[in-house]
């Protein structure tokens, strides 16, 4: 699964690090169309699509908190000079329907900030799904291995 870490997000990862600043309390991790896909650029969740609230599916997306549970890996790779953290396997379960409620499925996944306001928050990372992923009723959609790599 690719990602991109956006500008925005290696700017929040510097501020938060280095001068803990405006540090979230959890981070969400949410799912979106592929109506604009997500780039380096893209800076909030205004400039994107998310799925429909539904059926399982809530808008705003899953809290991932910043702990080493949530983030259950971090790796240092000195022979390929990268470091990554990972975020556990994350689940949503179709309930009185599918996920998504209507159009063709989630194409991304993306990480933001907890800002109140939902269409604010900010990206921090993005994941290309290869989608359209799409669940029946009593179905899963699990996203699994989703990290954070810098290089």
């Amino acid at each position: 699964m690719a990602s991109v870490v956006t500008n925005k997000g290696k700017f929040n990862v510097l501020e938060w690090a280095f001068r803990k600043e405006n540090i979230p309390t959890v981070l969400y991790l949410a799912l979106i169309t592929n109506a604009v896909a997500p780039v380096a650029d893209t800076d909030t969740k205004t400039e994107v699509t998310e799925l429909a609230n539904g059926n399982g599916y809530t808008t705003g997306g899953i809290s991932v908190a910043m702990d080493a549970t949530d983030f259950d890996v971090l790796t240092e790779d000195d022979t390929n000079d990268w470091s990554l953290v990972q975020i556990k396997d994350e689940v949503w379960t179709a309930s009185g329907g599918p996920i998504p409620i209507s159009g063709t499925g989630a194409y991304y996944a993306i990480l933001t900030d907890d800002n109140a306001t939902q269409a604010n928050r900010e990206i921090i990372c993005s994941w290309d799904l290869t989608g359209p992923i799409s669940v029946s009723s009593g179905q899963t959609l699990t996203l699994q291995n989703c990290e954070l790599r810098i290089t």
